[in-house]
């Protein structure tokens, strides 16, 4: 199983976004196109409870939240230690 997973639907610019910069760090992920399975979006707001819009980015299985939250721990020079943790996990 891959340790990134995200939520998302086809027309959001901010899953796009998401997606974009994930790829460009060359992270793989598991796309859940909430549009296309409509039960995954109750799983989505089981795993992050309070979240009702997409994208949702989980990361090891922990809910980071969305397009913004991803963006600012990037910024904030957190995200690639993440990422780097939850792909080392067995």
């Amino acid at each position: 199983m891959q340790p990134v997973e995200i939520y998302t639907t086809q027309w959001c610019g901010f899953c796009h976004a998401a997606k974009r910069l994930l790829t460009q760090k060359g992270v793989a992920f598991t796309e859940i196109d909430v549009e296309r399975e409509p039960a995954r979006r109750a799983e989505m707001e089981r795993r992050a409870p309070g979240a009702r819009t997409v994208p949702q980015i989980f990361v090891g299985g922990a809910p980071i939240g969305g397009c913004q939250e991803l963006y600012g721990l990037d910024r904030d020079g957190q995200l690639d230690p993440l990422l780097e943790a939850a792909c080392a996990r067995p």
